[in-house]
């Protein structure tokens, strides 16, 4: 049975990979985005439909907010050709690029980067999609443990997600009329390659971040996806505007 389309950015690797294929497993239809990675997107694409689920991937640069409109424009093209629909129902901003730079040492292009690619992006693609997202959906917007607690060179990174989760609260609050429910998921340190696999390979940190866990390990892929899963079926409705910490118990 299809229960419905979700959109996540950034779905090419990592865990926006793993959110595509857990949605998938759970009769879910996926669409997902890439910046340059075409050929690890349409991998992905194949490993969703061979799940038995239809799946697209559209190519779109959250750096570059300009380029939006005609996202959308894409967007709405890949839902008649592929889905046969006009609207979809769960969207996942999930797009993001890390770098750890020291406070002192942080650039104005480096806020600039950070600010369109982890708020501004998420601010206006959103916006600009809500008129494709059905009435009930879910939104669930990407942020981190680091707004929570600090992690030297995460500045400018954890600032923009801060901004984030208040936006989410804001959105819970403006788009409750239409029954849509938003909530915003924070990973702790997860295995994958973000910021250029800085926890997936570098032991000494793995060690360094389990000690500070309740369950004693660093986060995998897996331990994201499925709970994207439920927060996109009926039974999380009554979760809204929430903030939702996925570390494993860093830091209590």
């Amino acid at each position: 049975m299809n229960k419905g389309i979700a959109l996540i950015t950034g779905g090419s690797r990592g865990l926006g990979k793993n959110m595509a294929l857990k949605l998938a497993d759970a009769g879910i239809d996926v669409i997902i985005t890439y910046k340059s990675a075409e050929t690890e997107a349409n991998e992905v694409v194949k490993q969703v439909v061979a799940l038995g689920r239809r799946c697209a991937a559209i190519s779109f640069d959250a750096n570059a907010t300009e380029t939006i409109d005609g996202f959308v424009t894409a967007l709405q093209n890949t839902l008649h050709e592929v889905f046969g629909a006009d609207h979809f129902d769960y969207l996942i901003n999930n797009a993001g690029m890390g770098a750890t730079i020291p406070f002192l040492k942080a650039t104005e292009s480096d806020f600039d980067s950070f600010m369109n690619v982890h708020l501004k992006s998420v601010f206006f693609l959103t916006q600009r999609t809500l008129p494709l997202l059905n009435n009930g959906g879910r939104i669930i917007n990407i942020s981190s443990g680091t707004t929570r607690f600090c992690n030297p060179g995460y500045a400018i990174y954890a600032s923009m997600k801060g901004a984030v989760e208040t936006l989410t609260r804001y959105m819970a609050k403006e788009l409750g009329s239409r029954d849509i429910t938003v909530n915003v998921l924070a990973p702790g340190a997860i295995e994958t390659d973000f910021n250029n696999a800085a926890v997936r390979s570098n032991p000494e940190m793995q060690a360094r971040i389990a000690g500070l866990t309740a369950l004693g390990r660093t986060g995998k892929p897996d331990d994201i996806g499925g709970i994207i899963v439920f927060l996109c079926s009926p039974e999380s409705y009554w979760i809204n505007g929430q903030r939702i910490e996925a570390s494993g118990g860093v830091n209590l």
